[in-house]
């Protein structure tokens, strides 16, 4: 039996996970409970990953 690879949303931007990281911020007024420093830090490395993929397609 063949299994399906997990389905993937596209690559967010850089832009739009830094929104969702300014808005999480404003959110909790800058002060993140425990389960809300894993969504940041989830976040952070998405934001990162995208910096690199848009710096590698305009290279």
């Amino acid at each position: 039996m063949a299994s399906t690879p997990p389905s993937r949303r596209p690559p967010r931007s850089a832009a739009s996970v830094n929104a969702d990281i300014r808005a999480l911020w404003v959110r909790t007024r800058g002060r993140l409970s425990a389960d809300e420093r894993v969504a940041y830090e989830h976040l952070v490395v998405e934001w990162a990953a995208a910096v690199r993929g848009e710096n590698r397609r305009a290279a």
